[in-house]
């Protein structure tokens, strides 16, 4: 018996149809997979894989007879076979006219993604920002990335066609946010399609594969690091080295954020030992300390997502610092060691001819929760917020210095409490 190797290429057994006949194919062959080795010739419009006893078969439909015709003619005449995965793929004319009984077209609308991961540093974008760019627009059920001939890939799955769509037009030729990724790694964007599959196969948690909808899923030895310790949790997520300190980026700042606007937003959570503010990566960031793990956990974890000015506007990111001990030299409108005794810190004069309500800070801060939308509560002063001192009340009793407003974080109903 030959070989699959000594097999010709190419059969001109059947007349040019505009479905194409594959073989020698990796069983786990995807329709992505297809449509990526026909997309060069034209517009592929259905598939069909995995089929035959060994499932090592497929069929691709063009939209014209014509691109059919190129793909078999290219590849008669190319030095380079047709591969799939390293794979030398075997191509012919198909008796078919036309693909019949599949799950659904090529470019039909559906609950899963297939997003292409654009740039230099693309295999650098792990699974946990996909993640977190993908779930703005609704609960991830599952995601899976992977490598081949058209780069860095991921499929998306959400729960329903309208939140995958909501998702494709929103972020479809967008970047990747700069807070999302390391300092060193160039910008990189999405192209996305949408996918044939409707359940994707997620067999273990790993920095390849998770399936949100399943906490309690193995975890695959990817996952576990040198020490033979777990670095993701049940619920599929990379475990973060907790710390005291806090990194914070903030995202659409419309309004100015001050380091007295930071201290009164943090110190609702427990004592702010220092702060440090600068710039990076075009935007805003803070270093926060607190004076224990546990502490600054809690503030972590009620105000990751959260906007510091109702309409969305300077949203927080947090992270844990790989920082224990904040070093401040000087205490100044960007650093602050609240552990000395009355910094003296001058408050900004009113600039003249400065209407109150057009300063940054003359409407009150208040956290709004993700998709949330609350009243603005407008106010007259036109200083920034000056945060408590050390070791004073909580903050709903702290006294403000400034005349506008100052946000409420007790446990009523007033506007402005925490969401």
């Amino acid at each position: 018996m030959s070989s699959v190797s000594s097999q010709p290429q190419f059969r001109y057994t059947q007349p040019p149809t505009k479905v194409l006949h594959l073989r020698n194919l990796p069983w786990e062959c995807t329709e992505e997979e297809l449509i990526e080795l026909g997309k060069p010739f034209g517009k592929v419009v259905n598939t069909k894989c995995n089929v035959g006893a060994n499932r090592n078969q497929a069929f691709i439909e063009f939209a014209d007879l014509n691109q059919a015709i190129a793909m078999i003619s290219y590849y008669a005449s190319s030095l380079e076979p047709a591969q799939v995965r390293g794979k030398t793929v075997y191509l012919q004319y198909s008796n078919r006219q036309e693909i019949v009984n599949n799950k659904t077209t090529a470019d039909a609308a559906g609950n899963v993604l297939l997003v292409t991961i654009e740039g230099q540093d693309a295999r650098i974008v792990s699974i946990d920002v996909l993640h977190l760019v993908f779930s703005a627009f609704g609960f991830v059920h599952k995601i899976t990335t992977f490598e081949k001939t058209a780069g860095y890939q991921a499929l998306v799955q959400f729960s329903d066609v309208e939140t995958a769509t909501s998702a494709k037009n929103a972020l479809d030729g967008r970047s990747i946010p700069r807070y999302l990724l390391p300092e060193h790694v160039e910008p990189c964007s999405l192209k996305i399609t949408y996918s044939a599959h409707t359940d994707l196969t997620v067999k273990f948690q790993s920095h390849r594969s998770r399936d949100y909808t399943n906490p309690y899923l193995p975890v695959a030895p990817s996952a576990i690091d040198s020490t033979g310790q777990v670095t993701m949790g049940v619920d599929g997520r990379k475990l973060e080295p907790e710390s005291n300190v806090l990194l914070a980026s903030i995202e659409n700042m419309q309004y100015a954020v001050t380091l007295d606007v930071l201290h009164m937003v943090f110190s609702a959570f427990g004592l702010v030992q220092k702060i440090a503010m600068f710039d990076k990566n075009g935007g805003l960031q803070a270093l926060i300390q607190y004076p224990d793990v546990q502490t600054a956990v809690v503030a972590k974890e009620a105000l990751e997502g959260h906007c510091i000015y109702d309409g969305g506007f300077c949203k927080l990111h947090i992270t844990y610092s790989r920082h224990t001990d904040l070093s401040i030299k000087v205490n100044n409108d960007r650093s602050r060691d609240y552990t000395i005794p009355n910094p003296a810190v001058p408050i900004p004069a009113q600039q003249p001819g400065m209407h109150p309500s057009s300063h940054p800070y003359s409407s009150g801060a208040q956290w709004v929760s993700p998709g949330q939308s609350m009243p603005m509560a407008m106010g007259g002063g036109h200083y920034p917020y000056m945060g408590p001192a050390p070791g004073s009340m909580m903050p709903q009793q702290q006294q403000h210095s400034g005349p506008g407003p100052m946000p409420s974080y007790g446990t009523g109903s007033g506007t402005g409490q925490m969401q």
